[in-house]
């Protein structure tokens, strides 16, 4: 969305990337969204990795990366049955200072360092696993 255009000679590119901070913002204002893109700041992750790290049903997990990726916070690819989900490739400036920011201020927050905690303990289940690390004992 940046794309310059004139309405009566006035510039209007600050607007519409004001609209993609109100879109980030939009994002970040939900604690479980924001878990998740903490998480997802460490490496790509599947629906069933969320459940176990959050301790969170499919359907709320499902619900927020559905939400993320319609506001393009991020991308998903098929991997066989699986859809494994990541930040942006190529974030925008904006996108990537706020993930920036909330790494670094999630460092200070209980629930954020007990995410990082059960992720660490299931990634010798992720090098075991298949294509897309998914494990078959997921809590649900």
């Amino acid at each position: 969305m940046h794309l310059q255009y004139t309405f009566n000679g006035i510039f209007l590119r600050a607007y519409l990337d004001t609209m993609d901070l109100i879109r980030i913002y939009q994002c970040l204002c939900d604690r479980t969204r924001l878990r998740i893109l903490h998480l997802l700041g460490q490496g790509p992750l599947c629906v069933c990795h969320f459940q176990e790290v959050l301790q969170e049903p499919q359907v709320k997990i499902s619900k927020h990366l559905g939400y993320l990726r319609a506001h393009s916070m991020v991308e998903c690819e098929r991997r066989g049955n699986w859809m494994v989900y990541s930040i942006p490739a190529k974030p925008s400036k904006e996108l990537a200072a706020n993930l920036a920011c909330l790494q670094d201020c999630a460092r200070e927050d209980p629930a954020f360092r007990r995410d990082l905690v059960r992720l660490k303990r299931l990634t010798p289940k992720l090098a075991k696993a298949g294509p897309c690390g998914c494990t078959t004992a997921v809590r649900g």
